[in-house]
């Protein structure tokens, strides 16, 4: 946690620095904010100056200069009068200033004649700045909404050491090399239409097969791991959600409603009211807990069109929810069990680097101190026990739970937040749930949200850029492609294709007429895990010739083969 401070610390002065130089270089600059992120940092301008990466290597190098010219960072604590005078000719920064609340302290950072209004904290000096670059500019409304100005977003990241730096840029092109939406089309996956609307997903035949093999697969291990599966509406009347709240806080991503029969209905952004309704159509007894109940609900939330990105952040997408109600006592058990379940499902996926947490109760929070207590307890002693790595991040739980968050590394090292295992003390008050207790009176259930992959969309995209479009045999859409080596041999090639689909192998033929090393490259391009070159020679002796997507090949009988794929796919490989 100490080393993450320092890195946010150093980030945030490399921001205010770069501001310091676009200041030096270019006229009537007006400044916004520069924070720092989990990767970087970035500054917000207003300017006459159209920005383009061509002026990187100015600003770098003016960057440079001011980093050379060890500069202290001096913290200056003034009046509101002396910080209006200050910020003349800032209209975003004056703004900014009258957010800040009557009596609390008012602070700029000084560095050279550059300076900010800035809670801080910053480096000692512009010299403790070792590795710093700039990578990419965007357009950004100010404070985030389309109706105010477009400013101009440099985006940058800085590391202690120019080693680190490089590892982190290396990244970044491997990143690129594997985007999902670049792959999205090249493999025919999924499209984006705007005639639709931004951020609704079109699932093509291959990303639709892929999608149904985790969906299948999702199905089938929840059942074996004693879950129900639920199908709920995909709308609700107002009044729902006025009890669950949604209206109250969360109507800004909610869609505009639709009135049918004089009433308000919403489409829904969540799936938990619908399940909470289930468990209220009858009466529970403890003998019935705990209750496991997962679904795959497609929910719409409305997202600002500047943060959509491909399947990450969509509009529309499918949240394989779950909620487990259940006992005090039940509690370190059902959250160890979603655990070892959550880490299964994530190795099976390729995924062995899974990082836990742990987030405890906020300051403003609902729900009884001693349910609170339980609850965290309870989620410690299940990490403890299951062995993962885990932080705890005091007081950082939402207010209405505490709750675990499982973050896994893909291929090439980056950190996505994925399951997430959140108490809710709120729902189960808002909409009276209970039941009876081994000595007859009601009692209020322990209800926890759980989610494995967060939404079908975005773990699909992350899949994607996980296995750069190659996946394991087991998920690939297509598994099997045979060329046939001359037009005599795709009556045979049609014959076996209908063998091998008879043995739930997923197999296309290459019908087209061209060179074998051209359907091979083509194959390869696919990303296609095994193709068989079928030639009169293989035709007679029932043998297939395999080359796999490495160039890697061997003759086997037809029947191997099939053993072969069928022990792979077993195997989840």
């Amino acid at each position: 946690m100490k080393n993450d401070i320092q890195l946010e610390t150093l980030r945030h002065s490399t921001a205010h620095v770069m501001a310091a130089a676009v200041c030096r270089l270019y006229d009537n600059v007006k400044l916004d904010i520069g924070p720092s992120t989990d990767d970087g940092f970035y500054y917000d301008f207003d300017m006459p100056h159209r920005l383009t990466p061509e002026d990187f290597p100015a600003i770098e190098g003016e960057m440079k200069r001011i980093v050379e010219e060890d500069l202290p960072f001096e913290r200056l604590e003034v009046s509101r009068d002396e910080a209006v005078k200050m910020l003349t000719g800032q209209p975003y920064k004056i703004e900014r200033l009258a957010d800040i609340p009557e009596g609390e302290v008012i602070s700029f950072y000084k560095c050279g004649s550059f300076f900010d209004l800035c809670r801080g904290p910053h480096l000692e000096s512009t010299g403790k700045i070792r590795a710093f670059k700039l990578l990419s500019l965007a357009g950004s409304y100010y404070r985030g909404k389309e109706t105010n100005p477009m400013l101009q977003r440099i985006n940058g990241t800085a590391f202690t050491n120019e080693k680190q730096l490089n590892l982190y840029l290396k990244q970044l092109e491997e990143a690129k090399k594997r985007d999902h939406r670049k792959l999205g089309r090249e493999l025919d996956l999924f499209s984006i239409h705007e005639e639709v609307g931004p951020g609704l997903i079109h699932w093509h035949p291959k990303g639709a097969r892929i999608r149904s093999l985790i969906e299948d697969f999702w199905r089938q291990e929840h059942f074996r791991n004693g879950y129900e599966i639920l199908y709920t509406p995909h709308v609700g009347k107002a009044n729902l959600w006025e009890t669950s709240g949604h209206l109250d806080f969360y109507k800004e991503g909610m869609y505009a409603p639709m009135e049918i029969d004089k009433s308000d209905y919403y489409v829904k952004p969540m799936n938990c009211p619908f399940h909470i309704n289930i468990y209220k159509s009858g009466i529970r007894s403890y003998r019935d807990l705990p209750l496991r109940w997962a679904e795959l609900g497609t929910v719409y939330r409305y997202e600002k069109a500047g943060v959509l990105h491909g399947l990450l952040r969509v509009r529309g997408f499918t949240q394989d929810d779950a909620h487990i109600f259940c006992t005090p006592e039940q509690m370190e058990y059902e959250i160890k069990e979603v655990l070892r379940f959550s880490t299964f499902i994530w190795k099976t996926f390729g995924f062995e680097s899974i990082t836990a947490y742990l987030s405890t109760r906020p300051e403003k929070a609902v729900g009884e101190p001693a349910r609170w207590e339980q609850a965290t307890a309870s989620l410690e002693a299940a990490l403890i026990a299951s062995g993962l790595p885990y932080e705890t991040d005091i007081g950082g739980g939402a207010f209405y739970g505490p709750k675990i968050d499982l973050k896994i590394k893909d291929a090439i090292g980056r950190e996505w937040q994925m399951s997430t295992i959140q108490f809710d003390f709120n729902l189960p008050d808002r909409f009276d749930l209970n039941y009876i207790g081994e000595d007859g009176k009601p009692h209020r259930p322990y209800m926890i949200h759980r989610a494995l992959f967060g939404s079908i969309e975005r773990f699909f995209g992350i899949l994607v850029e996980h296995y750069s479009g190659a996946f394991p045999l087991w998920l690939a859409p297509e598994q099997v492609r045979i060329l046939p080596l001359t037009e005599e041999q795709i009556s045979a090639a049609d014959e076996l294709a209908t063998e091998l689909r008879l043995q739930d192998i997923r197999v296309t033929v290459d019908h087209k007429s061209g060179k074998l090393g051209a359907k091979i490259r083509t194959a390869q391009m696919d990303k296609v895990p095994a193709m068989l070159v079928l030639g009169a020679k293989e035709i007679e002796n029932g043998t297939v010739a395999v080359r796999d997507r490495t160039g890697a090949q061997e003759n086997m009988t037809v029947i191997d083969f099939i053993e072969k794929i069928k022990k792979a796919v077993l195997s989840k490989v």
